[in-house]
């Protein structure tokens, strides 16, 4: 069974007289374990497919599937507790809380679930899963961009989600720290079998994946799969066989079913 199912999905905006379909029509079918990327120019509709696919938005028209449950219709208090339950996020620009240390930034989606007694060890397993172990107490400003976003993928992976969906984790790093937070991704997927979806613009991430859905004005133009090397070639700067190289605060309130999406 798909972990997500999207058929027909489609996100209609409409202004005065005007109207964009920023997502129109998409069918998409994802299985439990993919490592897959999403690829398009600004203004494909990347990120609102991904923000249809983890029910940060309300699709105006198609059906969408959960682990075989479909979300349609579901009210904002199902949609949060799906999002903090089955759904790890990761944006480009961290979105971790200023005040908070790192292992307490790990800890905050816990807040908003049922009490976990093993809330602080089970960060600090985390953070030294993502390599972070002796930076548990420092805060975001004391952190390289690096650190910070391998503290958002800890903060992604404490509730134990089916799948991660990350907007561009790489967009703010330079190559080398690039790579080196695709390696924890492509681990996490491997060793710990995490459905993980990237929406990029890069084409040396989307060749680190084994599947490129490719979008073009809302729409699907290519979905394809790699030869299962690609990920190597790409760290390495080779091409892959297909050819390739190598608003936040509401967002994330409403992940945590704090409030809308804006």
């Amino acid at each position: 069974m798909a972990i997500l199912e999207a058929n027909g999905l489609t996100k209609v905006y409409r202004r005065a007289a005007s109207e964009v379909r920023a997502v129109d029509g998409i069918s998409l079918s994802v299985e439990p374990g993919e490592f897959m990327a999403i690829m398009g120019r600004s203004g494909s509709g990347k990120t609102t497919l991904l923000d249809l696919l983890g029910c940060l938005l309300r699709p105006t028209d198609g059906a969408l599937e959960i682990d075989g449950r479909s979300v349609i219709g579901a009210s904002d208090g199902e949609l949060a507790t799906i999002r903090r339950e089955r759904i790890g996020f990761v944006f480009q620009e961290f979105n971790l809380i200023p005040s908070l240390t790192a292992i307490e930034n790990v800890m905050l989606p816990l807040r908003y679930g049922p009490r976990r007694p093993d809330a602080r060890s089970r960060a600090g397993e985390l953070l030294d899963l993502v390599g972070l172990r002796d930076r548990i107490g420092h805060r975001p400003a004391e952190l390289s961009g690096g650190e910070q976003q391998r503290v958002a993928i800890a903060r992604a992976l404490v509730n134990d989600p089916a799948v991660i969906l990350a907007d561009e984790p790489t967009g703010e790093l330079d190559s080398a720290t690039s790579r080196r937070l695709m390696t924890t991704l492509r681990d996490l997927n491997r060793d710990r079998g995490v459905t993980t979806i990237i929406v990029t613009h890069d084409a040396g991430v989307a060749g680190a994946t084994d599947r490129v859905v490719r979008l073009q004005d809302g729409r699907v133009i290519a979905d394809e799969r790699h030869d299962g090397r690609g990920f190597e070639r790409a760290l390495s700067g080779q091409p892959s066989a297909n050819g390739h190289g190598p608003r936040v605060w509401p967002r994330l309130r409403a992940l945590l079913g704090r409030g809308g999406a804006r």
